[in-house]
């Protein structure tokens, strides 16, 4: 999947949305951003295909999705996943919560998918 231009309103709704970020986006984002993360390079707050995704690494395909209640069994976020799994991504979800309380634990998961990915290629 190319990686192109978002159009503008979705560029502009995903700055408002990095500037609005909850606790628990904010807390992974420390352990994701600058490549800290084994060097795996993540996006925050990436409009694509008329989606945001939270967090994304395209070297290795992997959408990490930070959830509150609203998500709960949200059929939209269904459609999300699958279009993306089509274009060959995987999409990890965790509730606002998990992350909160065990971002270490989160964080190996991540990982572990990260490694998992990088030795499909």
């Amino acid at each position: 999947m190319p990686h192109r231009e978002a159009p503008r309103v979705h560029r502009k709704h995903a700055r408002s949305m990095r500037a609005d970020a909850t606790r628990a986006e904010n807390m992974l984002w420390q352990v994701l951003r600058g490549s800290k993360l084994e060097g795996f390079k993540f996006k925050r707050q990436v409009p694509l295909d008329g989606f945001i995704l939270d967090f994304v690494c395209f070297e290795t395909k992997l959408i990490v999705e930070v959830d509150g209640g609203q998500h709960s069994e949200n059929a939209r976020d269904q459609v999300r996943d699958a279009h993306f799994g089509r274009e060959g991504f995987e999409t990890l979800r965790f509730w606002n919560h998990e992350v909160e309380t065990s971002l270490d634990a989160v964080c190996d998961h991540i990982l572990h998918r990260l490694r998992a990915r990088t030795d499909i290629d």
